[in-house]
């Protein structure tokens, strides 16, 4: 008696492999597909694969990679060209992996009893397992506000809200 495993490995030597795994393959090229056609969110808005906005004085250009659609920053771009509400709450949903923007309350934390304000930081959106969060990305310094927008200079929050190392 001949076994149903060995016909079907009979099968597949005759066959070259085709057609084994094809439903598979082409699920997983579909969401590859989806995510390189995937658009780049920046501040709840939109921007198709290959466009180009400009924010802090920096052009960043929409692509994606093996987690989804990220922003690339390349060099400097001017005034911006897209609304720039700070890192002042989670990014998902609002911003894809690469934005970056201005610090904000939010971003606050404590070393120790010190309180470090997050408006003295610019914060890129980058990917977690659990999706996506603002991560410091250098010193404000490094963003360039628009005439008319005025830079917040210190938190809301005081020193007394830090215990150690835990923002209250």
């Amino acid at each position: 008696m001949i076994k149903p495993l060995t016909l079907l490995a009979a099968a597949t030597l005759a066959t070259g492999g085709l057609g084994i795994g094809t439903a598979a393959d082409s699920r997983m090229d579909g969401l590859a597909a989806a995510r390189a056609e995937a658009a780049c969110l920046w501040a709840g808005e939109a921007h198709p694969q290959g466009s180009r906005v400009v924010a802090g004085g920096w052009a960043f250009t929409c692509g994606s990679d093996a987690a989804g659609p990220r922003w690339s920053r390349g060099g400097a771009g001017g005034a911006s060209t897209v609304p720039n509400p700070g890192a002042d709450a989670n990014p998902v949903g609002r911003f894809s992996a690469g934005a970056r923007q201005p610090g904000a309350d939010y971003d606050d934390y404590c070393v120790g009893d010190q309180l470090v304000p997050g408006v003295g930081d610019v914060f890129e959106a980058v990917p977690t397992s659990g999706g996506l969060l603002w991560k410091s990305a250098g010193p404000i310094g490094q963003w360039t506000f628009d005439p008319g927008v005025t830079q917040p200079k210190t938190s809301t929050r005081s020193t007394s809200l830090c215990r150690d190392g835990q923002l209250l």
